[in-house]
Order: C-alpha cells, then structure tokens, then sequence
C-alpha cells in the first residue's frame, strides 16, 4: 500500500462533504431584493426539500410506476429472474 501521498493537502474541490450552494443568495443586493419580494408577497420563502425526502419520494412511487409501465410479459420474466435468485442463494447452516 502506497502512503506517499496520504499526508498531502488536498485541494479544495476534492474535500469530502464540502457545503452546497448557499440557499439564499450571496450578494448583498440580491438578498435585499429577495426579501423584500418575500416581505411584499411577491415571491414565496420556500424552503428547499430535503435530498432524502425527494430520493424517497421518487422512491415510492418508482416501483409502481415501472410496474405500470412495462409489459406484463415482461413483467413476468424480471420476476421469474429474480425468484430464481433468491431460490438459488446457498444457506449459511
């Protein structure tokens, strides 16, 4: 195993969980004119939806809506597949 390069700095696009964009916007004007949209009603203050409740979102419906779509002969052959896969799948004793 190579530790030549584990004590380096990385750069600064490669740091792990580095912050998103800011929500709101950075330049002072800008802001200023987001809230008074927001102070007059004529912008929402919507906050942003959350990564894992978008994912399981789409993840609910997902299924279904493949099921929906797909052929039922074709349906048919993915869950033969994947029975025989499970069937197939040697116990730990």
């Amino acid at each position: 195993m190579n530790l030549h390069h584990a004590n380096r700095p990385r750069p600064p696009w490669h740091t792990p969980g580095m912050a998103k964009r800011p929500a709101r916007p950075r330049d002072p004007n800008q802001l200023a004119k987001l809230i008074v949209d927001i102070a007059t009603g004529e912008a929402e203050n919507v906050k942003p939806v959350a990564p894992r409740e978008a994912q399981r979102k789409g993840g609910l419906k997902g299924g279904k809506a493949r099921a929906k779509r797909l052929k039922p002969s074709t349906r048919s052959r993915i869950a033969r597949k994947a029975a025989a896969a499970r069937w197939s799948k040697k116990k730990l004793a």
